[in-house]
């Protein structure tokens, strides 16, 4: 069974950063794409940014682009979302996600695609 584990989260003021981090194990890593949603009070999960299985195509939304950035090290398991220039909107639980419903080098943007989520790590960006 896949299980996700995210860290890296919690409070920074506007226009600092934080690396979130995401570990996956109980299957091989390289099988599955993966995603970063959030999720606001009141508000319904969203995409942020998503990394094909190859590591080598990354896709972001719109919201985030410029700003943040994800990778992976396919030899630690692990998806990283880096986030510089946070702003108070950027609040939210964020959540990784694993689907190995992609092919090698189409990341996936759609929540439904994804399998298996972790429990999400809270970030929170002051004004």
């Amino acid at each position: 069974q896949v299980q996700l584990v995210e860290s890296g989260g919690g409070l920074v003021q506007a226009g600092g950063s934080l690396r979130l981090s995401c570990t996956l194990s109980g299957r091989t890593f390289s099988n599955y794409g993966m995603g970063w949603f959030r999720q606001a009070p009141g508000k319904e999960r969203e995409f942020v940014a998503a990394l094909s299985r190859s590591g080598g195509v990354t896709l972001h939304a719109a919201t985030v682009k410029d700003r943040f950035t994800i990778s992976r090290d396919n030899a630690e398991n692990t998806v990283y979302l880096q986030m510089s220039s946070l702003k108070p909107e950027d609040t939210a639980t964020y959540y990784c996600a694993a689907t190995s419903r992609s092919y090698i080098n189409s990341p996936v943007s759609l929540k439904n695609m994804y399998e298996y989520w972790g429990q999400g790590t809270q970030v929170t960006v002051s004004s």
